[in-house]
């Protein structure tokens, strides 16, 4: 005969374990961080980057719970790194607070587009530079890469609910909208992509000192992954091919970019490489040559004349542009069948 009590006692340990065994320790140390707004900030008490892996701080709490908006942001993959990082607890553990907690973060990243389809680096914050429609580091795109796969129902994401899915339709086009809007003309033709705009004229501007108002090339390698992204049509593919035939001509050829460490001290060195091909992180607008600034907002044209401090600790050359070329760009082709 079966013992009913002992039935009962046995399922609800059951339970019990099976519930403990449904937490995410990094997606509950998300939840915590989360503000009020449904954002999350990019820095710890000691202005570095937030470790999901170390304890939480008791320092950045305090100021979570002064509800502290202004801390929102979606630069340095902040944000995002989040919504990501609940969506795919959610998957394994299917903890629906996971759940609740990224879409708080969706709505969030809703609410913070402007009209013109463009994204801010912080929201509400507005000062300084903050409010510029902004590419830097992949703010914009990274935001715009969850709502496509929000509507979408792609990556995890279509767990997500249905009103949240029809708004992040609508963001993502106006999103295109604006990224086809704001591909620099540099004489007469269409270029790249700058870092940061203007939020209302969407005029290209200057960001941080050493940040000139120039041509990115990081950021537009990844504007350019997620057109490749997207369906085919006359404007998006006219981006892409004056893009990548920009990348084509402004490369600086037999040259390599190397990035090594000497302790906690990055050293960045530029050499010659027969082959191969770097791009400056910056390019003048007018002038297309590359362009380099510093901490006092000097802008320079030669990288040996930048100081040592901003030469070593900011990577002014990358070689994204050769993936982008000979490999991105013509399997992009290729799958929509597009002639070259």
């Amino acid at each position: 005969m079966i013992n009913l009590k002992l039935t009962v006692a046995s399922f609800c340990l059951i339970t019990s374990a099976f519930s403990a065994q449904v937490k995410d320790t990094l997606a509950e140390k998300m939840m915590v961080y989360q503000l009020p707004n449904g954002g999350w900030g990019k820095h710890n008490s000691d202005k570095k980057n937030v470790d999901y892996t170390k304890k939480i701080d008791a320092k950045l709490l305090k100021i979570i719970k002064a509800n502290d908006n202004d801390l929102a942001t979606i630069d340095n993959n902040a944000t995002s790194k989040e919504i990501n990082g609940l969506v795919k607890a959610y998957g394994t553990t299917k903890n629906p607070a996971y759940l609740k907690s990224a879409e708080k973060g969706i709505e969030y990243l809703l609410s913070m587009q402007y009209e013109n389809g463009g994204f801010p680096q912080y929201f509400p914050n507005s000062a300084i530079y903050r409010k510029q429609v902004t590419y830097n580091d992949n703010a914009m795109i990274n935001a715009l890469t969850i709502l496509y796969n929000v509507a979408e129902g792609k990556e995890g994401f279509d767990a997500v609910g249905q009103k949240l899915k029809e708004k992040s339709k609508i963001a993502v086009q106006k999103g295109l909208d604006c990224i086809l809007k704001t591909q620099v003309m540099q004489n007469g033709k269409l270029s790249i992509w700058a870092d940061q705009y203007n939020e209302v004229t969407l005029v290209p501007e200057k960001a941080r000192a050493f940040e000139p108002m120039s041509l990115a090339t990081g950021e537009s390698v990844g504007i350019l992954k997620f057109l490749m992204m997207q369906p085919v049509t006359p404007e998006i593919e006219k981006s892409i091919r004056f893009a990548i035939q920009w990348f084509d001509e402004s490369r600086i050829k037999d040259y390599t970019y190397q990035v090594s460490r000497e302790g906690e001290k990055a050293i960045r060195t530029l050499s010659k490489k027969e082959g191969s091909s770097v791009w400056a992180r910056f390019y003048d607008i007018p002038t297309n040559k590359p362009v380099f600034g510093d901490r006092d907002g000097s802008v320079k044209f030669n990288y040996e004349e930048v100081s040592e401090e901003r030469r070593m600790g900011y990577s002014w050359y990358n070689e994204a542009g050769t993936k982008l070329i000979e490999n991105d760009f013509p399997k992009w082709l290729k799958k929509n069948k597009i002639s070259k």
